[in-house]
């Protein structure tokens, strides 16, 4: 069972229905018991970093999310859920995400207009081709994803950059480490291609 963790943000039940569209079993819950003992939990959202993580400490569903990850099992964040994976983000500098990946979130620093939304080119990486769940997804060939966001991640080890997009200037869109990854598109969002990448995820054995 895929557990869709409900931490009081947008944007949740249209990934349920994205992974029930893919034949899976998804759960949308706001109990840290059932994430706990899912065989695979999926961070989605949108809003603001530091409300997000008051809701995920506040009601247990954080450190359920962290015992999922330090025993071996599939996490992946969507957007927002993405950048909890991280500890801090400038959108509220004195508030803690999970953790759960090394770097940070900034804002955009660039010349065009933030946020940035729309249709965008996802390149993997050398490593990203290497990741047993994203390298036959893609195959040799880029993809486009639907994003919409203010903040991406940053000061990353280069090996947990996975793929990248361009908004006047290259970023991280694809980022993880071990059985944890995230995506600052948004899959349910995406069309065909969406479709296939959570699939890619409710399959995916690390």
């Amino acid at each position: 069972m895929i557990a869709v963790v409900d931490y009081g943000v947008n944007n949740l039940r249209s990934v349920v229905r994205a992974l029930q569209a893919g034949g899976h079993e998804a759960t949308l819950t706001t109990e840290a018991d059932e994430v706990r003992v899912a065989d695979r939990v999926l961070v989605p959202g949108v809003g603001n970093f530091g409300q997000g993580s008051r809701n995920l400490a506040a009601s247990g569903l954080g450190h359920a999310v962290r015992e999922v990850a330090g025993a071996g099992r599939p996490v992946m964040g969507i957007c927002l859920g993405l950048q909890l994976l991280f500890e801090t983000s400038e959108e509220a500098p004195d508030a803690r995400g999970l953790g759960l990946l090394r770097g940070r979130v900034r804002r955009f620093a660039n010349t065009l207009h933030v946020p940035h939304v729309g249709w965008a080119r996802v390149d993997l990486t050398e490593a990203g081709r290497r990741h047993a769940m994203l390298g036959p997804l893609f195959g040799s060939e880029p993809r486009f994803f639907y994003h919409v966001h203010s903040y991406h991640p940053a000061q990353l080890p280069a090996n947990s950059v996975l793929g990248t997009g361009e908004y006047d200037a290259v970023f991280p869109t694809l980022v993880g480490s071990d059985t944890v990854i995230g995506a600052q598109f948004h899959p349910e969002k995406s069309q065909r291609a969406g479709i296939e990448l959570l699939d890619a995820f409710a399959r995916w054995s690390p």
